[in-house]
């Protein structure tokens, strides 16, 4: 498809026969100009196509009304962070909290030069699980673009806006456990982003409370091929264990056949619960309980605080405690 050249101010301004400042005073109702002078520059803009750049405009302005959304989550993979429940919510919660401010929503890449972003011109970027270090975070910070992340950053360089992550991993772990469970399974990312690093440390403290070993088994690249082998090496372990808390997002329905075709029965055999947002989740039978950390909620706050300034209610973690993580009889 051929696509006819842009009309340029200067253009406008020799069809006109005068100079570029007159013709941007013409059109913007500006400057000591006779009529018509000022209608001899709008006619030459009308009969040649003239449309002015709205993102010159916006940045003359002091604002594009431009939000940057990226994940910092496995920084190393060009992976499709929209893929998966979490991120899908966060995403759309975040551009309806725009959209309601008049603002847009741009997805920034994962997997880019550090300060790639620097070239959009964004009032502002919401990061969601920045990771340790992030270059990409002190590049914006040092060019005074406005930053919020859904965690707290490691160097306190940043407002944030989310859920207790260690109160969360460890409200799960203790329905496991007061379930009867005493051999957990924890299945967490190899990520370098903080939610993660979090998740691991409060599985570690919260084990050695309750003197029990802390297994961890850590998916090296996001999606469901990683959790679900971590799945099946946990189950075919000499001592495999009585119940499995996943922190990766992944399939319920995937995980639930999975831990089946090895022959084990939930709850029976072995207790469930999973950090996910997939609505399947309630549907699978047994249905799975799962750890939510409300991505939408969450960004729609931040959204909100980027623009207006203004704090929201707090948003708290849910553990939806459903069939996968109970057994009948007396439980506290």
């Amino acid at each position: 498809m051929n696509h006819l050249p842009r009309v340029r101010l200067v253009d406008v301004a020799v069809a006109a026969e005068v100079s570029t400042s007159t013709v941007s005073a013409a059109l913007n109702g500006t400057g000591r100009l006779s009529d018509t002078t000022r209608e001899r520059v709008r006619e030459a803009a009308r009969r040649l196509g003239y449309r002015p750049d709205p993102t010159a405009r916006l940045l003359r302005a002091g604002h594009t009304r431009l939000i940057g959304l990226a994940a910092r989550e496995y920084v190393e993979s060009p992976w499709v962070y929209v893929e998966h429940a979490y991120f899908t919510q966060l995403v759309t919660g975040a551009a309806r909290a725009a959209h309601r401010r008049g603002y847009a929503i741009v997805l920034l890449p994962t997997l880019s030069r550090d300060d790639y972003w620097l070239d959009i011109p964004l009032d502002g970027i919401y990061i969601a699980d920045p990771v340790a270090d992030d270059p990409v975070v002190g590049n914006c910070v040092a060019a005074g673009i406005p930053v919020i992340a859904n965690v707290p950053h490691a160097e306190g360089l940043l407002p944030w806006v989310g859920c207790d992550h260690d109160a969360a991993v460890r409200h799960a772990l203790t329905h496991l456990y007061e379930a009867g469970a005493r051999n957990i399974a924890v299945i967490a990312g190899e990520s370098t982003a903080l939610f993660h690093r979090t998740s691991v440390r409060a599985c570690e403290s919260w084990s050695a409370e309750r003197d029990l070993p802390a297994w961890i088994v850590r998916t090296r690249e996001p999606g469901n091929r990683d959790v679900l082998a971590a799945v099946e090496q946990v189950l075919c372990a000499p001592r495999p264990p009585d119940a499995i808390l996943t922190l990766v997002e992944a399939s319920t329905p995937l995980v639930v056949e999975t831990i089946r075709r090895l022959g084990r029965s939930i709850p029976d055999d072995v207790l469930l619960v999973c950090t996910t947002e997939d609505p399947a989740s309630a549907r699978t039978d047994p249905a799975v309980s799962t750890l939510s950390f409300r991505p939408a909620q969450t960004a729609e706050a931040a959204i909100a605080l980027l623009i207006d300034g203004r704090r929201g209610e707090p948003v708290t973690a849910e553990l939806h405690i459903r069939a996968s993580s109970t057994r009948p009889g007396p439980q506290r």
